[in-house]
């Protein structure tokens, strides 16, 4: 049987990244039954059409491989000012090339956002579903995964709170499911 490998992506660079740390909480529970990665974006400069050439830069290489490797992307989102921050907006920029040829294109990625405010950043995962929706990833169809008031819910750098992970896991079988189907084809 084909164990599954998911990619996760954490739209923060900061060292504790709560985003970061229920990546990592996804990947402790699903441990025994898929390989996880988790990807930081700290190596992955800003988005240059002048040096988007081949070879890529080590640190587009290495997300547009990781992307490629995986069967399926869950991506975490925190919200700035009502958005998904730049960084991930950069990445996802690098992650959409070549046009017409990029890792995304097909590939199914389930998204969740987080913040200590009470929407749970539900404004920058719609923002980042919208972008991904463009590439032509294919997006996990279910509730919006939003984790509220996230700094009450994590203890010793894991998704502490019952009810956020086990939705949040019900998301990633999802994922699972969905990235064992062959891919679409765009019309």
């Amino acid at each position: 049987m084909h164990r599954p490998k998911l990619l996760g992506i954490s739209g923060s660079l900061r060292r504790d990244s709560f985003n970061t740390q229920i990546l990592e909480s996804i990947k402790q529970v699903i441990a025994d039954r898929t390989d996880f990665d988790v990807f930081r974006l700290n190596e992955v400069p800003l988005y240059n059409q002048d040096l988007d050439v081949a070879p890529a830069i080590p640190g587009v290489a290495a997300l547009r491989d990781a992307i490629a490797e995986a069967d399926g992307v869950v991506i975490a989102t925190p919200e700035f000012n009502y958005g998904i921050p730049g960084v991930l907006k950069n990445a996802l920029d690098w992650a959409s090339r070549p046009y017409g040829k990029a890792a995304l294109i097909g590939k199914p990625v389930l998204t969740f956002s987080s913040s200590p405010a009470f929407t749970g950043g539900v404004r920058a995962q719609a923002q980042l579903n919208e972008t991904l929706l463009a590439i032509g990833a294919r997006l996990i169809v279910r509730p919006q995964t939003v984790i509220a008031e996230v700094h009450n819910k994590l203890q010793n750098g894991r998704l502490a709170d019952t009810a956020s992970l086990d939705f949040l896991i019900a998301g990633v079988n999802d994922l699972i499911t969905e990235s064992a189907q062959p891919a679409r084809k765009a019309a």
